[in-house]
């Protein structure tokens, strides 16, 4: 199949294939707030679905047809449009200016919106909070709005030093983790800007030593690192981590 861009022209060859698996079940399965917090620990994407195996709760995603290994990108699936549910996609890339690449730390920038969502516009997973208005809620409009409205919003939300989360009640728990991604986000931020002002100074005269930046990860204050030290505690409470190599790393930047 071939499909034509709205942006870029034609879009690439994709195939489509089906997978047998499991029997999942939406986020709406979820009961308590800590079942939520270990699904969002498990999935740092979307396409979020459930499933419970002996008693516990594991998040698992079904939409790997882009990935690619982080060591090993060039190698990867690539795609000539910017997929995405615009409400959750990376504010950088709505801009209409924007022309990739696609980074590490935009899958990252998602995961935090499909929290923001949920957490300010369900009062349980299985129901949404009940409006007056269609604008009571701030991020109601996000559903409904074009690009370049949601890049304007999410880049305020990401960058504000005065950011404010109207979590129901239900998932109050969540204000900790958003605060603290907000707060890595919004340095990430200033200091992509700052690499940007001296790497634009540095070019001219001396491209050959600009300053190191990773750019996937916002400068290491958005990696997955960083991000599974703040998610693997909820409410006090450790959450489960599954796989021995994330327990060793966790292990490892506790100490």
């Amino acid at each position: 199949m071939s499909y034509q861009s709205y942006r870029t022209g034609p879009y690439e060859t994709r195939v489509m294939r089906g997978i047998i698996q499991e029997e999942l079940q939406p986020l709406s399965y979820l009961k308590t707030a800590k079942e939520c917090a270990q699904v969002f620990y498990n999935i740092f994407q979307w396409n979020i679905m459930v499933l419970e195996k002996k008693g516990k709760i594991y998040g698992v995603s079904n939409d790997w047809d882009l990935a690619i290994w982080l060591n090993n990108e060039r190698d990867g699936p690539t795609s000539l449009f910017r997929t995405g549910t615009k409400p959750y996609m990376a504010h950088e890339q709505q801009s209409i200016n924007w022309e990739g690449p696609h980074r590490y730390r935009h899958d990252m920038e998602s995961m935090f919106y499909v929290m923001l969502l949920f957490v300010c516009l369900y009062s349980q997973p299985n129901e949404k909070v009940p409006h007056l208005k269609e604008n009571d809620y701030e991020y109601e409009e996000w559903h409904r709005r074009d690009d370049q409205f949601l890049c304007d919003k999410k880049s305020s939300v990401v960058t504000t030093a005065l950011f404010t989360l109207p979590a129901t009640p239900f998932f109050v728990g969540f204000f900790m983790w958003l605060t603290e991604l907000q707060g890595r986000l919004r340095r990430g931020f200033f200091h992509l800007g700052d690499f940007t002002v001296e790497a634009a100074k540095q070019e001219a005269s001396q491209p050959d030593k600009l300053p190191p930046f990773d750019l996937e990860t916002l400068g290491g204050y958005f990696s997955h690192e960083q991000i599974a030290m703040i998610l693997h505690i909820f409410n006090n409470e450790q959450l489960t981590t599954h796989g021995l190599e994330w327990q060793k790393i966790l292990e490892a930047l506790s100490q």
